[in-house]
This record gives C-alpha cells, structure tokens and sequence, in this order.
C-alpha cells in the first residue's frame, strides 16, 4: 500500500502540475472561453485509463496460466522500462515544466480549440496511462488479493491533486525538483522489485529457466505471512525465496539505474546555478 500511494502521489501530482499549470495560464491570458476544451481533453485522457487499467485486471482472465504469466511478467518488465523512462525525464525537465507547456499551449491555441482538447488527452493521457500500467503491475507483484494496493493508490492521487489545488492557489511551495529527486530514488527500488516479480513470472511461463535455482530462501526468517514479511512484500515486492535470475535482475537494475539517477540528479549541478535553479522550482504554478 506505501509503494502504491507513492506512485499515486508521484504520478498524481505529475498530472495534476500539468492540469493546473494549463488552466492557470488559459486564465491568466484571458482564454477562459478554451476552458471546456481544456477539460474535455482532460475527461477523455481519465476515461481512457481507467479502461486500460480494467483492461489489465480483467483482460487475462480465462486463459491458462502459463498465458497468465506470460502477458502479467512482460507487461511488468514494459511497465518498469516505462517508469525508468519517466523517472529519468522528470528528473531533467521538472524546472521547464510550465514554460515547456506554456510554449505547446500556444501553438494548440492558434491551431483551434480541437487542438487544445487534443493536447490535455496527451499531456494527461500518458501520465494516467503510465501510472495504470505501473500500479497493476505492483499489484500483481504484492499478490495480496486485497484492495489496499487499489486504496493507497487512490490516496496517494487525492492528496496529489489536494497538493496541486494549494500550489495553485499559493498556499503551498514546492520544491518540484527536490521532490521528484528524492522519490525517484524510491520508485526506483520499487521499479527493481516489479522487474523481479516479471522475471519470476516469466519463469513460471517457461520462458525464462532457473524456476528452481534458488540464490536464498529466507522464509523461515521472514515468513510471508508476517507483518514485516507483508510489509517488505508490498513496499518493496521482496520475495522470501528468489531465484539466481531475479537476483541478478534486481542488482544489475539498481546498479546501473540507480548509479545514472544519482550522477543525472545530483552529479552535474554547479555550485554557483544550484541556488537560482532550487528558487525557480519553488515559484507558484500560477505565477
């Protein structure tokens, strides 16, 4: 449930800062009459993921669990290439956010307002549609059979879009880079526990070999069904018993990933551009 509401959180807010940075700028620049078109474009992208995501709950159902297994580890691996990609774009673009969608607003205004409905369904569609793919596959991962992954997540968008609304507002300031920084830092050893849990899947399609060659078996130590079991189970999809090739995809992805975010994010800031660039994230949405 953590690592869902932090998706949720992450991937709300990304979506919510791009509402509210395009309904602030129409405002602002007397085009409230594009408004509606704004939000039409904006209730298609939802529509269309929440279908996808019940496309993948319930799409797979009724075929053998082999195709199961299959269809659930490949689009869990498609899903972590997805958030790496999102991680590692947010990362570099979150401080020209507004003026990058400020610049495409303009051209969709002069091109009409079919335009603008156009440009909401994509600026929203491909968060909404990367965040459905991503939390089914944690789900699966956690393999709770619960609603909590479902709940987390939903108040991980809640209090997103609370957070966008105050930013909006400028009741509230936030440092946009620091944020996604530091929970890409997360979402990463999240993204390497779903891409363990597609490897073992994949295995037990007999796709990949190794189902039985086990690196470590730490059931006894950490039962599944223990509260700390549960709990490193769905924040961080840590499986008691692991083969030699999940372990191998799970280190090999946070060696490379992690060691690239952090040189990306933190290892080529100049100290005399680190203070205006930190400033210039903080300013309101509106502004």
């Amino acid at each position: 449930m953590v690592a869902n509401f932090l998706i949720g959180l992450r991937e709300g807010l990304e979506a919510a800062l791009v509402v509210s940075i395009l309904v602030a700028y129409l405002v602002r620049t007397g085009r409230r009459d594009l408004l509606p078109a704004l939000w039409s474009g904006v209730a298609v992208a939802v529509g269309a993921s929440l279908l996808f995501g019940a496309l993948l709950t319930f799409g797979p159902q009724g075929l053998s669990f082999e195709a199961q297994e299959a269809i659930g580890g490949s689009l869990s691996i498609v899903a972590v290439g997805l958030i790496t990609w999102m991680i590692f774009w947010m990362a570099k673009t979150a401080r020209h956010l507004k003026a990058d969608l400020q610049h495409r607003l303009d051209d969709a205004i002069a091109a009409g307002k079919g335009a603008v409905v156009v440009m909401a369904l994509l600026a929203v569609g491909r968060e909404g549609l990367e965040t459905a793919l991503f939390l089914w596959a944690g789900a699966q991962a956690t393999s709770s059979g619960s609603a909590a992954p479902l709940v987390g997540a939903a108040l991980g968008i809640a209090v997103a879009v609370a957070i966008a609304w105050l930013m909006y507002r400028g009741a509230v300031r936030l440092d946009l880079r620091r944020f996604f920084a530091w929970t890409g830092l997360f979402l990463i050893l999240v993204a390497a526990g779903v891409l363990s849990y597609g490897v073992h899947d994949l295995q037990e399609a007999a796709i990949l070999p190794g189902l039985d060659r086990l690196a470590f078996d730490v059931s006894a130590t950490v039962p599944p069904s223990s509260w700390y079991g549960t709990l490193l189970k769905g924040v961080f999809n840590f499986t008691p018993a692991t083969t030699w090739l999940q372990l191998v995809a799970w280190t090999s992805y946070v060696a490379v990933v992690l060691t690239l975010f952090i040189r990306t994010t933190w290892g080529h800031r100049p100290a005399a551009a680190a203070r205006p660039t930190a400033a210039s994230t903080t300013a309101r949405v509106a502004a």
